[in-house]
């Protein structure tokens, strides 16, 4: 891959995420189905699943327990 081509691919990811962070849940059915998302490192699943909270009630509970999945991953990940 050229340094061009790289540089594409990173801006094309980068709109992508903008996409999804506006609306999430035309990109994905359930919360769960962000984490399955291989596109996307876990802090970009947690800004799309905290933009998902954000439009949803604060009683969500299964946006809750994904993002304390994840949470919990990142900190398994730090402690490492």
């Amino acid at each position: 891959m050229t340094a061009n081509a790289f540089k594409e691919a990173r801006v094309a990811k980068k709109k992508l995420l903008d996409d999804i962070v506006r609306n999430p849940a035309r990109f994905y059915r359930v919360p769960g189905d962000v984490l399955r998302d291989r596109r996307f490192g876990d802090n970009e699943r947690l800004e799309i699943l905290r933009a998902w909270r954000a439009t949803l009630d604060s009683d969500d509970v299964e946006t809750a327990q994904v993002i304390g999945e994840l949470e919990q991953r990142l900190i398994a990940h730090a402690a490492e």
